[in-house]
């Protein structure tokens, strides 16, 4: 059976409570904190977390459409922080901890729009995620990944 994977990118603060809470999903194949969305080529966490590259913390999705749909993702991406705080999540504070959707299709940033329309139904102040197209995504330090798993610290996220 050959299956076919797509990517999301999503930034919501901490990148280890967005990467964990992911990884539960049905139909999640990976999902890796990194970077992405600023001008440094090859950045480092000191780097991001001077916010001076522009980069926000994310974690790039690699799914199966079959199993779980994009639509489910942007469902969870919602629920999973505040998308109504500018530039921080919890006691994070920077652009590298802004909301954010990079879309890598017209498919993907026309359901990105629509649901973050049909979310903000479920907020008293305006979403102010960022949907944008996808740019380079740099992968985080190996001390990065699967932090949750690894150390049971998951953020602002709610697992």
């Amino acid at each position: 059976m050959n299956t076919t994977t797509q990517k999301a990118t999503f930034a919501a603060g901490c990148f280890w409570g967005v990467e964990a809470a992911f990884r539960q999903l049905p139909g999640v194949i990976d999902a890796i904190s990194g970077y992405t969305g600023g001008r440094t080529e090859n950045p480092t966490y000191k780097e991001v977390c001077s916010d001076r590259t522009g980069h926000a913390e994310a974690v790039e999705v690699t799914f199966d459409p079959s199993v779980v749909s994009y639509d489910t993702l942007l469902d969870a991406f919602w629920k999973m922080h505040d998308p109504t705080q500018v530039n921080r999540q919890g006691p994070d504070v920077g652009s590298q901890y802004r909301s954010a959707v990079f879309t890598y299709s017209d498919e993907q940033l026309q359901a990105a729009r629509a649901s973050r329309d049909r979310a903000q139904a479920q907020f008293a102040k305006r979403i102010v995620t960022e949907i944008v197209p996808a740019t380079t995504f740099y992968p985080a330090e190996a001390y990065h990944q699967r932090y949750f798993e690894r150390h049971g610290v998951a953020c602002h996220i709610s697992l």
